[in-house]
This record gives structure tokens, sequence and C-alpha cells, in this order.
């Protein structure tokens, strides 16, 4: 065992420094060479055998196994017992196409790659380019000196930092934001590679432990020109310890005497021992392949590509609707008649578990019932002042399936009531409840009530306390129990209220979309009549005849025609519920045998279970049936369904005419439905076509390989007084071509309205115009999507090919999710699939959809039955449908959501939680000095205001290291300086309005005076932190890269920096002959400047900032006057800002704008290097109340004084004057931070509550900020396995795997903020993880350039929700957060939404398909040593790089390689591929102390870190 823990802790491959190479070799070989020597010898036979083949490292490059064809022998098949659903998808057609498929695979060698069970592959990723480096980065000038400073004083010695690592060509370098990496099938993205090769590929990544370690010495010239094109490597950039000239040379599989070792063990020990033997390091280049524009490459069309040739499609009108003179004038006064004159006619009759009838309701029973609880609801549930039901509300019917006649009693005496029923599924638990997302659609219609049975209610899940428990995502509601014994009946001069049948809503019914997201179809009044009166048209419903319904009766056909219809029409209805089906299958053939039924509305799943029980019921008779509606006869299995059911019934009386396919849609309720024809007609013919003109919306004849064929039935003419349009399903609704596939619209009296509550989403489907092919409406009348594809056919017959919520695009070709259900389930799935429940949907994979297929499996089937099955599925699709699979999974049996279709279960947009997760702070009002709002809303019209009505107030106090004032500015002061600066602008730049001036000030009032002398002169400045005279090669680019992209017309600057750029020395770096005119601010003429003050507009640019983010993106945003007038308004309501009131700032203000109309003292970060403790003396001296810092600030003080706080308190330092600390940052609240900087300065008075952060971004540079009247920050605790998977689950705190997390401030006056998924641009509930989305008027105008990455960042301002509220305007943050609603209560005494950031989305690590952030594994690392000052992570080529500074000695660098990957393995469950030990200082940070782990990635790739030591874990 001691041997195999060596290894463990010592199987990273990698450099070492000449210092310590003696010391590891002694101490980590010494005692196991005996071992070591016998297990070589032992295996030398073995050995010499496999030495005449090629190294495992081109066995496993070059070979990769020939999967075996799969079995098509029947021996191994077991008859199994009937009860699956699966055959009903059946087709002898669809099934012979299948396996001529399948048998083409079995003469040539397998072309797809084979299902894995439970292993990784790694692949490599596209690699960005590198970043420019930050204009904002301190790494030479003033972060690295300030974290030298904190570790001085912790270390006490003085650590070097490198100045090279931002020494790159920066005018050729593109930015990237990505570091995620997704492993996908090559099939996937379209390489050009075989299918075996990439097969090979991936099998030779698996296998790791018998891989030669890579040779990452050695560059090929070609590469090595690729990196030398980007980066500008130093001249003299040699490795510490490591000779000019040596190469690390590929390590074979052998021992030391030449002998080839298989032996794993010996294998590894072997290779440490080569990696002993020359300690060099490599460089990274060989491995950095850039594939990205080849995964990316969209594909050209194909020429060939079949286009529809048809003329344009006329509208195609149903039969005229019938007027007759007896219809009722609503449906309620249907009831009433039947109820008063025909009472003991039956109207339902139920039927138990086992089948038999259990109980019959007369009309004259559903009339009165329905009468009482119309009373009750009415009259008995509040106050005769105060009831609780008012006319148009909205009330929740909640009953199972099993009790369909409580169902009847309550939704008809809702319509008698005239409140709008809203039938929904029984919540069997509170995690169900939320699932189904019934929570949403309540809300969304705003439903309070609930009606339910008394025997519904005892099932439901109940608190302790035996309350209704509060389901998860679901409004408050009031349950009311509609048994019969607590209804009251109605006083005799009572009497319902029957209107006449109009606009208003009737019933609201629910509907999934595909998104999963639930929405209430609203049905009116007049459409409810209509669509009864259409239906009893189409299917000649005549009075008194008996109707067999096996649908669900609160939706669709169930409901449509076993509800309403049926009472319409005083039909005697038999409803058998689905748990019925599954104890009795032919329970519904039974009813129609026993009370010679007329007409049955069935499912294809009802016809192959009766089919598969038939044997048992040998005397059923069916010759009574007039008409069997198949409710999904639109499906493409439905053929094969009906076929086999009438093959198997037609002996029993059924007549081939009497099946009657129909097409429905929640939207517009029935679309088309077969009419029942006369015995002995000929049958409606079929449309065999062909796939490939399927998957190009085009409709072809197949007449050459019919396997490829789709054979689909008509579902009949369309319903009657309705008029339908084929339109094209994307963009416009353009009418199609004859012979094209589209969408099918519809326009009739008999539809839904719209979805209840949600305007946004209603216009786009119920009010849809549709536009020739000149782009002219084709007249005035709205039509309705249905969401079904097909066309029409001849004689004006419809077909339906698929739905729009199944449609798939896959590189420009679609397919349909129920045509690959159809496919995998012909591929024999008994022994597999559980009851044929499969899911089909989509995942977006470099910019293109990929297919899923997710199928249930038996709870009996084998592993090998299961693992054949999938192979033959891949093969199956690949060859039907020309398409392949990005993954096929199984899953347990129910693991997959109930109640929506295969394309329903898209992983995203769940609207889950009891509301929406947004927060907003409060209004932003008008501040008090309203003469200053009114008059002078702009920053420089309120500078001259203050100028002449308080000259003498000072705005700003410059402290140097010592703490005295060194500079100061009153209103007039500042006024006159700026005009100034206006004049010489004018003069000597010879400026226009608009243009952009460079601002190159160290941090100090010259550059604020310089910042209101443009917005003076209507130029717009552009802060730029001034190159380090120190390193010019590296920060002087920088300053020259936002000068080219900002197209700077003018540099305002001080005298020593304009001698800088027109140096020798910047010379070296850049051309200083193409300088913009430089115009020095020192030596401003004395006489007084003419008036040349141009007043801005609210839509003009007040500045631009550029800033590079963390994930190294260069990017500049536009600040309007208007922006950042609110912005200064927001900060001052919250912060209780005064003129009268002092803050410090110790920032750098080149990003963070914060000076409101107070007195700011301003404190130089750079000045903290010099004296520590000069900002908290500062706040202790002027007894300030607010302070704003940046996280560095923050950190320095508490490295370099956490000691020290007894000298300071002696030295009379108080900070019980400080009220809010104010962190700024762009990032997760660093909790450890600020709770050891509160705990450490807590003896000096400090109050815990002072310290908390802000968060702003890009979009919006202040979002949250703690005030003064806000709660205190709030800190939860989240599971980290869960937030791996996107998903936020509140923990206790000090459990496993636990997370805090701090609210990141109050939301600022103004700034709304909801919680968004970044894939669907769907709304999130509370307490879900997703973007955070921001609305608000200081929002930044968009980017003025992004450098590199413009069209993929076009939509990080004014984009919309994809539901929801989409016509509001959202700025995009692109950082992960959630928002949850505490117990706290805010300013205005409502309950206090908290914010919590976990992270920017576009630097989160994407590693064995779950989401990491780098700040959590960083945590970990830099807990696992006490020499670990800093560390940062990134990844490599799905590998995971850990970079550690070292603050202790080099001979401890040998120490930190295990402990480092043993703690991210414990913690983090990764391996980790690289680990690089650094000195103190190399990790770039930027001036808020924010990482720059893309400089770090850059610099990695480009061999510029000069490590301490390198291991690498390949």
């Amino acid at each position: 065992m001691c041997v195999y823990r060596v290894l463990f802790s010592s199987s990273l491959l990698g450099d070492i420094t000449q210092k310590g190479y003696e010391k590891k070799r002694a101490k980590l070989l010494g005692p196991f060479l005996p071992q070591i020597t016998s297990v070589v010898l032992a295996l030398s036979d073995i050995q010499q055998q496999a030495s005449s083949g090629p190294t495992s490292g081109e066995a496993s490059r070059d070979c990769s196994p020939e999967a075996p064809g799969p079995s098509s022998s029947s021996g191994g098949r077991r008859n199994r017992s009937g009860g699956a659903r699966d055959d009903r998808y059946r087709s002898d057609i669809h099934t012979e196409a299948v396996q001529a498929a399948l048998a083409k695979h079995k003469e040539e060698k397998m072309a797809l790659p084979m299902p894995t069970k439970r292993r990784s592959a790694f692949v490599q990723s596209p690699v960005e380019n590198c970043t420019p480096p930050d204009t904002s980065s301190a790494s030479e000038d003033e972060g690295s000196l300030r974290r030298q400073a904190a570790l001085s004083a912790v270390l006490a010695q003085s650590l070097q930092s490198p100045d090279y690592w931002i020494n790159r060509s920066v005018q050729s370098s593109s930015t990237s934001s990505s570091t995620s990496s997704s492993t996908s099938s090559t099939l996937s993205h379209g390489e050009n590679k075989t299918p075996t090769s990439a097969l090979a590929d991936i099998l030779a990544s698996t296998r790791i432990e018998n891989s030669v370690p890579p040779d990452v010495t050695s560059s090929t010239p070609e590469r090595r020109s690729r990196v030398d094109s980007r980066v500008d490597l130093p001249p003299n950039a040699m490795p510490r310890g490591m000779p000019r000239g040596q190469s690390r040379t590929s390590m074979l599989d052998t021992t030391a005497d030449g002998v080839p070792v298989n032996s794993r063990v010996s294998t590894k020990i072997q290779q440490l021992l080569n990696t002993l033997k020359r300690p060099k390091r490599p460089p990274l280049s060989d491995f950095f392949l850039d594939d990205s524009e080849e995964i990316v490459e969209v594909p050209q069309p194909d020429p060939n590509t079949p286009r529809p040739e048809g003329r344009q499609i006329i509208p195609v009108k149903g039969e005229p609707l019938g007027v007759v003179s007896n219809w009722p004038p609503a449906l309620q006064a249907a009831l009433a008649r039947w109820g008063a004159s025909q009472a003991k006619s039956p109207a339902l009759t139920t039927l138990d578990v086992t089948g038999k009838p259990l109980y019959t309701l007369t009309y004259g029973k559903l009339w009165s019932r329905s009468l009482k609880l119309a009373y009750t609801l009415l009259n008995k549930l509040g106050t005769k002042n105060e009831p609780v039901l008012r006319p148009g509300d909205r009330v929740a019917l909640v009953y199972p399936n099993t009790d369909p006649a409580m169902f009847w009693v309550a939704f008809y005496g809702c319509l008698l009531a005239e409140v709008i029923p809203v039938p929904i599924e029984v919540p069997l638990s509170r995690q169900d409840a939320g699932s189904l997302q019934i929570g949403f659609l309540l809300g969304s219609c705003g439903v309070g009530l609930a009606l339910t049975s008394e025997i519904c209610l005892k099932g439901l899940p109940k608190t302790p306390q035996g309350e209704i428990m509060q389901f998860k995502g679901w409004p408050r509601m009031k349950w009311v129990v509609t048994d019969t014994k607590y209804l009251t009946k109605p006083s005799k001069d009572w009497q319902p209220h029957i209107p006449t049948a109009n606009t208003d809503t009737a019933y609201i019914e629910y509907k999934a979309s595909k998104e999963g997201t639930v929405m209430g179809v609203a049905v009116s009044k007049i459409a409810l009549l209509t669509h009864c009166q259409a239906l009893t048209q189409a299917c000649n419903y005549c009075e008194g005849e008996t109707l067999v319904n096996v649908l669900d009766c609160k939706k669709d056909m169930g409901l449509w025609h076993g509800v309403l219809t049926s009472v319409m029409n005083r039909i005697h209805t038999i409803t058998v519920p689905y748990a019925v089906m599954k104890a009795c299958p032919m329970s519904w053939v039974q009813r129609v045998h026993i009370h010679k039924a007329r007409v049955a509305v069935v499912k294809c799943r009802d016809l192959h279970w009766a089919m598969m029980a038939h044997r048992d019921q040998r005397d059923t008779n069916l010759s009574s049936i007039r008409m069997l509606i198949v409710a999904d006869g639109a499906n493409p299995w439905s053929v094969s369904s009906c076929d086999a059911f009438l093959n198997v019934f037609q002996s029993h009386g059924l007549k081939p005419e009497v099946i009657c396919p129909c097409a429905s849609s929640p939207e517009a309720l029935t679309v088309a439905i077969r009419r029942p024809g006369a015995r002995g007609t000929a049958l409606p013919a079929r449309a065999i076509l062909s796939m490939g003109g399927l998957s190009h919306g085009v409709i072809r004849v197949n007449t050459e390989d019919k396997n490829s064929a789709l054979t689909v039935q008509d579902v009949g003419h369309v319903m009657p007084g309705a008029l339908m349009c084929i339109v094209k399903p994307d963009g416009p609704p353009q009418l199609c071509k004859t012979d094209e596939i589209g969408e099918i619209v519809l326009n009739s009296r008999a539809g839904g309205t719209m979805y209840y509550g949600l305007p946004g989403v209603t216009k786009n489907t119920f009010e849809v115009i549709p536009v020739n092919q000149a782009g002219a409406p084709m007249g005035d009348i709205p039509f309705t999507r249905t969401g079904l594809l097909g066309f029409v056919g001849p004689g004006s017959l419809v077909f339906v090919v698929g739905k729009n919520e199944g449609l798939l695009t896959v590189s420009g070709r679609r397919h349909n999710a129920d045509d690959l259900v159809a496919t995998a389930l012909a591929v024999e799935p008994v022994k597999t699939v559980y009851r044929g429940r499969i899911a089909v949907f989509s995942v977006t994979v470099f910019y293109d959809e990929r297919i899923v297929i997710v199928a249930e499996q038996r709870p009996d089937a084998s592993e090998e039955d299961s693992f054949q099955w999938m192979s033959r599925v891949l093969q199956a699709i690949d060859g039907i449908h020309q398409v392949g699979l990005y993954c096929l999974a199984l899953v347990p049996a129910n693991m997959l959501p109930f109640g929506v279709g295969p394309a329903s279960i898209m992983v995203g947009n769940l609207v889950a939680g009891n509301r929406m997760a947004q927060a907003a702070g409060r209004e932003l009002g008008v501040v008090e000095e309203e003469g200053l709002v009114r008059k002078h809303q702009f920053l420089s019209e309120a500078l001259q205001w203050r100028a002449q009505s308080d000259p003498d107030h000072v705005l700003y106090v410059l402290l140097n290291a010592k703490g005295a004032a060194v500079c100061t500015a009153t209103c007039l002061q500042l006024h006159k300086r700026a005009e100034k600066i206006t004049s010489a602008l004018m003069e000597r730049g010879g400026l226009n309005t608009g243009d952009n001036v460079v601002l190159l000030y160290p941090p100090g009032i010259d550059l604020i005076a310089a910042f209101y002398g443009c917005l003076y002169a209507g130029v717009i400045p552009v802060t730029v932190r001034p190159p380090h005279p120190q390193n010019l090669a590296a920060t002087l680019p920088t300053v020259r890269m936002i000068m080219d992209v900002s197209k700077a017309a003018c540099i305002l600057t001080t005298q020593p920096l304009m001698r800088i750029l027109r140096s020798r020395e910047a010379a070296a770096s850049v051309n200083v002959k193409t300088w913009p005119t430089i115009i020095d601010t020192d030596d401003l003429p004395r006489r007084r400047p003419p008036q040349l003050y141009k007043p801005p507009t609210a839509e003009m640019l007040a500045y631009l900032d550029f800033s590079v983010s963390t994930t190294g993106m260069l990017t500049g945003v536009k600040m309007s006057h208007s922006a950042i007038s609110t912005l200064c308004r927001s900060i001052k309501l919250q912060c209780e800002l005064y003129s009268s009131r002092q803050i410090a700032i110790c920032l750098d203000p080149y990003c963070v704008f914060v000076y409101s109309g107070h007195q700011s003292i301003l404190i130089p970060p750079m000045e903290l290097e010099l004296s520590l403790p000069l900002w908290l003396s500062t706040l202790s001296q002027y007894k300030i109340r607010d302070t704003f810092c940046s996280y560095s600030v923050m950190e320095l003080c508490t490295k370099g004084l956490g000691t020290q706080t007894d000298s300071l308190k002696a030295r009379g330092m108080n900070l019980s004057c400080v009220r809010s600390c104010v962190v700024i940052a762009e990032e997760r609240p660093r909790l450890a931070l600020t709770q050891s900087f509160s705990k450490l300065f807590k003896d000096l008075g400090l109050s815990p509550r002072a310290v908390s952060t802000a968060f702003g971004s890009r979009v919006n540079l202040a979002i949250c900020l703690q005030g003064t009247a806000g709660p205190d920050p709030s800190t939860v605790y989240v599971d980290m396995k869960s937030l791996r998977h996107d998903r936020v689950r509140l923990v206790e705190r000090g459990a496993p795997q636990s997370l805090p997390l701090m609210e990141s401030g109050t939301i600022l006056p103004g700034v709304r903020v909801i919680i968004v998924n970044p894939e669907t641009r769907g709304p999130l509930g509370d307490s879900h993880l997703g973007e955070i989305w921001v609305q608000s008027p200081h929002s930044s105008s968009g980017y003025y350039t992004i450098y590199g990455e413009e069209s993929l960042q076009a939509d990080h301002f004014n984009t919309r929700l994809s539901f929801g509220e989409p016509h509001t305007l959202w700025a995009r943050t692109g950082y992960l957060g959630f928002v949850k609603r505490t117990e706290l209560l805010g300013s205005t005494g409502d309950r206090h939404d908290a914010l919590f950031v976990v992270g920017q989305l576009d630097e989160t690590l994407e590693l064995r398909g779950l989401r990491y952030h780098p700040i959590d594994i960083e945590t970990s690392v830099s807990r696992a040593h006490r020499s670990i000052a800093e560390s940062a992570v990134f990844t490599w080529t799905n590998l995971l790089v850990v970079v550690a500074e070292l603050a202790g000695s080099e001979q401890e660098a040998l120490d930190l390689v295990p402990l480092v990957t043993n703690v991210v393995l414990e913690e983090h469950h990764l391996i980790v591929g690289v680990v690089v030990i650094v000195d103190p200082g190399v990790i770039p940070i930027n001036s808020r102390g924010e990482k720059q782990r893309m400089h770090l990635r850059d610099s990695f790739l480009a061999d510029q870190l000069d490590p301490i030591y390198v291991a690498y874990n390949m």
C-alpha cells in the first residue's frame, strides 16, 4: 500500500529546479527502490512480448478497437406479457425501415460512437486567443507593490515581482471571454474527421494510465510561429535552473535498461524516474491547438437542397357553421333546459378501480348541485358587504381524474356563478407542485381560491399542524370543499344570471410550453358555445347518444367532448379514468360493448392497450360505434396504432370508416377532424413523404428508399366556420407554398382568445396576420398559431407532420421529436424502454442545436439488452434521419416528468418558487434640492450652480502618505480650472463636440478638473491609467491600444507624463510620432478664459469607461449625461449624502465616480504602500461616517495592520464613527475577508455592521450599495454540489459542502433586477440560480467598442425576456446569482429581497458537465498550506490548472503539489491537471483587487510565468 501511496502523491510529472532535485529523489524514491526492481524483473518476460508492438502512446493514437456490430439474433429475446405502452408506436413499415437500416450497418464497420458506461472522454477544446492587458491592472505599477507591501508585513522580506508578464504585442491580440470547454461527440460539431478516427481519438484520450507523458518542450516551427505572432517573448526569459538548448524527449514505456514496461505500477515509477533524471521545464505550445474556427465553421448550403416549387397557398375554408333555431344562448342555458325537462336522463357514469360502474349522475342532479355551489360561492364565503368571490374572479379546480362527477359540478357551478374556473392537476407533493409549474399559472391568473372534494383535501400534503402545505411556487390559497353536505340550498327567489354568450372569459385551460412554463389559455363564452356547436356539426352528435371518454376530463378533447359538448346535446358520458385503464386495459372496450356506445374518444395508447389485452375478451362487439375519435391522430405513430387496432377488432364489428383522427391545440382548440364516412366508402389515402424533404421543410413523395419514408394519415377537414392558412414557422408569418411544410394558423370564433395575464406573449400567438411573399398583409383578419406543422393535401384534407415545440434544427435541417421517438421505439423497445416513455430535446453546442434522447429503462432490463438497444438506436437514427445524436441516456423508471410532451422537457426555464425572482430598489423620486434637479440636472450644470451659490464649499481634499492635505478644491476653484482646461481644448486641440479626449493623470484633483473641463467643452473624456515609468514596455502599449480603440482626438496630461510619452524609452514600445495632440494642463494661461460652455442634452455621452474584465475582455461602455446624473442622485438618496457630509474614498477614480456634491477626501491607494495606516487614521482623524474602498485596500490593512491594533489604539485611533464601509467590486462578496477585517479592528471601535459590499458591472456601474435605511446584509449557506448543477439549495450553517454567501448590498433606488435563465431567457423563481438582468435609468448606453468580440456581446443591452414582460428592456450583467426574499423588513415596510452574486458567467469552469466557480477552488487551495500566499485557477484543454504563489522557502514547493491536488480532489471532486508554483506577485490583480485569470492563462500558454516548479498530470 505504501508504494501506491507514493505513486499517488508523486504521479504528477513535472519540473523542478536543480536546488530541489536531490531532495526529491532521496525523499521519494529511496525507501522503494528494492520493491521497484523486483516488480520490473518479475514482469520482464511479458514486457518483452509487448515491446515488438507500438508504444502505448502510438497505440492509443492510431488504433481504435472496432466496435462489434449489433447482434440481430432473436435467441436472446424473452417474451414479456402485455401491459407496456411501447407497442402502440409500432408499425410494420417503420419496423421494416429500422431493420433495413440496422442490417446495412452489419456489413460495414461501426461508424458511430458506441455508448460509454460512465466514463469521461477528454476532447481538446478551442483555446482562446491572448487577451489585452488590463487598463486598470496593478500587477506592476500598483497592485504588485501593494501586495508586496502586504506580504512584507507578514513575511518581513522583500519579494520580487516579475516585470514581463504583460510584455506582449497588444495591438494584434484579440480577447476571449470563454473559459469553458465542452466535451462533445465528433459527429456533433462537424469536424473533418471520419467517425472511426474520432472514436479512436476519444478512446485514446481516456486511457490515461497507459498513455505516454506528453512532450511539452519541443515546439514545431509552425506552432512556434503562431505563438510568436501573438506574443512577444522576452529575449532573456529562460527558466530558472534550466540550461539553454535542453529539451524534454518523449518518454517511452521502458525501464532504465530499455525493457518495455506494461505494468501500471512499473510505468508510473519509471515515468517518475525519467522525470527526475531530466529536471527540465517543457513549453506548452505543442499541445495548444486552436481549432475554434474549425468547430464553429458554418456549413455551406447544399445546392441540391430541395426547395418548394408550388404556388402560394390559398386559405382553406371550413364548411359554414349551421344555424339551428333551438341552439341555447349559452351552455348554462342548455344545462338548465335538460335539468328541468330531462331530469332523470343520465349525464355521467363513473367507474371504480376495477372498471365497474360506480355512480351515475343525472342531469337533474347535475343542475341542482351546480346551482347550490354557485349560490354558496357568491353568498356564503364572505360577508354581504365583502364577498370573497365576485363575478370574473378566477378559481382553481383541484379534483383527481377518478372523481369526474365532482369536477362536473364544480365546473358548471363556476359558470353559473360567473366566476372563471381554472382546472389544474392535483399536487401529490410539495415538490410535485413545483415541478409541474402550476404556481406560475396560478400567479399569472391571479387565483386565490381553490375548490376541491373532501377526499382530495384529506389526501393533500399537510404541515405538522394539519394545515394544507404551502406548495412550491403557489400563491397563498383558500381551500373550499364542494361536497353536497357543505353546500347551501339557494333561496326560492334566487336565480343564477345566465347572460347570452359574450366575449368575457368562460374558463382557462392550462398549457405547458416548450420551455416547461405552464400558461393559461383563456376561452371566451362565445368561443365555448361556438366550439360546442362546431363539434356537434362535425361529429353529427345527436340527443341521447352514449359517449365513452378515456381522456382527462379537465383539458383538451376530454373536456371539449366529454364535459361541454355532451351537455349541449344531452349525451350520456361514461368516463374511464387513467387508473382504471392501468388495472383493466379493456375497460373502455367493455363499456362500448355493454352500453352500445356510439362515440368513443381515445388516444393511441388506449388502442394499443386494448389490442394487447383483447385475447381475454373474445365476445366484445364494437359494431355500435359510429365514430372512434383518436385525439392524438396527428402523431406519426398514429397510423400504425390505428391500423393494428383495426386489424384486431375488425372481426369484432369495428368498421374502418369510423376511425376519425383529429388535430387540436390548446390555443385554437379543435383544428380539424375526420368526419365519419358512410359504410363502404373508400378510405382516405395515406401520404408517403420523404424524410429528407421533410427535414428541409418541403413535401416530396418518397419513391426511392422506403426506409427513409414517413407515412402520415390525414386528420380530416378544417372545422366548420373556420379559415385555415399555412405560414412559415420562423420569422414573419409568410404564407407557404403548396408543397411546403409550415405552421397551421386558424381564424375561428371557436378558439382561445389569449394567454391570461401575459399580454406580450398573447400578441405573437393570437393576433397573427399572414403576409404574402412581398410582405404585404393578407387582409386584417387575425389568425391564431396552433403550433402544428403540416400541409393541405388533395381535397383540402389536412395533414399534420409534427409540432412546432418538437422541432429540432440541426445544421440547417429540421427534425421532429415525434419522428425520432417513433424511430427509437421501433428498435425492439419491449426489453428496454419502460412504457414507451422517451423524451427528445435539443441542447446548444457550438452555436448549433444537438439532439438528446432520454428514455426510461425498465426495472428488469439487463445491462446487455440496454447497451444493445442504445447501439441500435444510434445506428437507426443515423440511417433513417441522417442525423447524429449528441447524447442517448437511460434513466430509471418514472424519472421523466409527467404531463408534458417530449419536447417540453427542456432543461432550464422552469419557473418555480412562490414568486418571480425579481427585486427592486425604492422609487428614485426627487432629491431634496428641487431647484438643483429642475434647473441643474447634469453634472456640469450642477458644478456651475454650486460655484455661484456656494463658491467656498470644499468639494475635494487630496491627502499624501503623511495624511497631510496636499491639494484642495472648492466649488469655485474647480469650476475655474475646468474653464481653463475647456479654453485650452478649444484653442490648442481644435476639437468638435462629441470628440473623445484621453485623460492621462495619476489619481488626484487634476483628473477631476480635466473631467469637468471636457464636460464644459462638450467633448467626451476617456480616463486611462498612466503608464508606469519603470515598466513602459508592458504598460505603454495598453495606453496606446485604448487610444486607438477610442479614436481619441487629443490627450490631456501633466508635464512629466508628456515627457514620458515622447521619450526614447517609449519609442521602443510604440510609435511616438503618431500620438494625437498632447495638451499639458500644468501650464495653463492665467488670463480669464472666454465663456465656451456647451450645454449637454440627456442623450449625449458624458464619458467613456474603458476597462478589462476579469475574463480579459477590453470594453468601453458609454455613459450618458442623464445616466451619470441619475447615478449620483441614486447614490445620494441611498447613502443620505448632503453637502455638509464628508466621505473618504480610497479608490482609483478611473472607473467608479461616486461624487455627488458632498466633501470627498481622496486617499490614493498608492500612498498606502508608503503608509499602511493612512486610510484608517484618516477615518479616525476626520470622524468619517461613510467610506469607500476596494478589496485590495482592505486586504492590505488586514495583513499589514492586523497585528498592530494595540499600537494603533494607543495612538488614539478610533473607528467608532464609521457607519458604513463599502467595498466597491464586480464580484462575489469576499465574506472571509470582510469578516476578518471587522474582527481585527473591532478593538478600535469598528462596528461589525459597518462593513458591506457593493455590486456593479459593465452594463450598470452601481446595482447594489448598502445604504443607511436598509436592513443589514443577509448571509445564507448554499450546497456547493447543487451549485455545480446551477441550482440553489439552502442548507444550515456548518453543513458539509456548504458555502456561505453574503448579500451584495441593498438595491439602489430606481433599479430593478430579475433572475433569468441565460439560455432560454425566461424568468426564474425565487432562490433559483440564473443570470442577473438589470433595468435602471443609470444603465450604460451600450458598448463603445468591444475589443475582438463585437458580435457576441451585441445583446448585452436592450434585451428582452422570452416571456413574462417581453416589452421591458433589460441589460445583461453576465453574472450568476439569485434573489431570496428574507424575513427582514426594508425601508418601505415590505419584506426585503436580497440579491446574492455567485460569480461571473463567462469566468466559470465547465468540467465534467458541471459548472465550477474559480473562487471556490482557489479558496480551498489557499487553505491547503500556510505558505500559499495567493492562488488562481483556469482551464486548459479540459484540464484544471492551479497556479499557487509560494510565500515561503523554495524547498517547500515540493510539498505543495500533493496538498493542492488532494484538497481539490476531496472538496471539489476534480483532478488537477497542472500545478504551477510561482513567486509572489505573479498572479495579476487589477486595481479593484480582482484576479485577471485570463492574463494569467495567456502567460501560462506563452511560457512566461517563470515558475519555481510545474507538475503535470496529463
